[in-house]
C-alpha cells in the first residue's frame, strides 16, 4: 500500500494491511536455493504470515507501552514484546538492526550538518553540483568516442 492509499480518516482494515509483493518475492528468492522456486500462493501466504506476525508483535508492544503510560511505542517495547511472546531468539538480531539504524541516523545527521557548515547557499551548492554533473557527463562522453 502506498502512502496515499487508505487515508480516509478511518483506521485501516485487515484487508488494507499488506507488504509489497515484489519486495517479499525478492527476499524469498534470495533466501531459497537457485533451483527452488516459490509459487504465487506460497508468496501470498508468507505475506499473510508476516502481516500477522507484525500485528501480534505490535499489539503486544502496545499493551506494554500502555502499562507504562506511554503514548509512543519505543524499540524497547518491541524487544519486550518479542521476549514475552517467546521470540527471545530474535532479540539479539533485532538489537543489532536497531544499533545499525541508529548509526545510519547519526551518519545522515553528520552529512546534513556538513552541508549546513559549508557556508554555501543552496543555490551555490546546486551550481557546484551541476558543474560536477557537467564535468562527469563530458568525461563519460569523451570515453564513449
Amino acid at each position: 500500500m502506498s502512502d496515499h492509499e487508505g487515508h480516509s480518516g478511518a483506521p485501516p482494515t485487515d484487508e488494507d494491511l499488506s507488504l509489497p509483493k515484489a519486495t517479499v518475492a525478492k527476499m524469498i528468492a534470495e533466501l531459497l536455493p537457485n533451483d527452488v522456486v516459490c509459487s504465487k500462493e506460497t508468496r501470498d501466504l508468507v505475506i499473510e504470515c508476516c502481516v500477522e506476525f507484525i500485528h501480534l508483535i505490535s499489539s503486544e508492544a502496545n499493551e506494554i507501552c500502555e502499562k507504562e503510560s506511554k503514548k509512543t511505542i519505543a524499540p524497547e517495547h518491541i524487544l519486550s514484546a518479542l521476549k514475552q511472546l517467546g521470540f527471545d531468539s530474535f532479540t539479539s538480531e533485532v538489537e543489532d538492526v536497531l544499533k545499525d539504524h541508529k548509526q545510519q541516523q547519526k551518519d545522515r545527521d553528520k552529512k546534513v550538518n556538513k552541508l549546513e557548515q559549508s557556508g554555501l547557499t543552496e543555490e551555490e551548492l546546486q551550481a557546484a553540483q551541476e558543474q560536477l554533473f557537467a564535468a562527469s557527463r563530458a568525461k563519460f562522453q569523451a570515453g564513449q568516442q
